[in-house]
């Protein structure tokens, strides 16, 4: 496992955490939690080091709360090794949601190539390490409910309003 380091920015939605390697994002979310990023990296919590610096990616999360929302599609993240070929290709698909919209968990998993494969879509939603920059939360029920998101469903709701506001 590479060397990860936390760094941390305050959002209008809380605390927001990212593991970074130089410049990829292994795990972030809407926690201060070192500790439970560490586990969706796969890392161990430890040898985490913790930085006071500003990272690329904390400076998308601040564009993309004051309105630019594409500010986060740039930034780079990074599957654990050994995750099945199509909760990658799930991941690869949230990616292409646009800010502003929401697709359906039979639609995500046929974007990302077996529509049959709905629980597995939303597994690799609820198992997503990079929340935010792969934007699981951009995903909803059939009937239109949100849905479940590991940061809890009123910071979901929010992240949607805004992206509704804002594109």
């Amino acid at each position: 496992m590479t060397d990860l380091t936390a760094h941390q920015t305050a959002t209008p939605l809380g605390p927001f955490t990212v593991l970074v390697a130089e410049d990829v994002v292994y795990a972030a979310g809407f926690t201060d939690s070192v500790e439970q990023l560490a586990r969706l990296a796969d890392a161990e919590p430890g040898l985490v080091a913790v930085s006071d610096d500003d990272h690329s990616a904390l400076a998308a999360v601040r564009k993309y709360f004051e309105g630019d929302l594409s500010a986060i599609d740039e930034v780079v993240t990074k599957e654990r090794p050994g995750f099945a070929p199509f909760r990658t290709a799930a991941r690869q698909a949230l990616r292409k949601i646009p800010a502003g919209t929401t697709a359906t968990y039979t639609q995500l998993a046929t974007s990302a190539g077996n529509p049959r494969a709905i629980r597995a879509a939303g597994s690799a939603c609820a198992t997503n390490p990079t929340a935010l920059f792969v934007p699981c939360h951009r995903v909803v029920r059939t009937d239109g409910t949100l849905g479940g998101f590991l940061y809890g469903l009123d910071i979901k709701q929010a992240l949607l309003d805004h992206e509704a506001k804002c594109a």
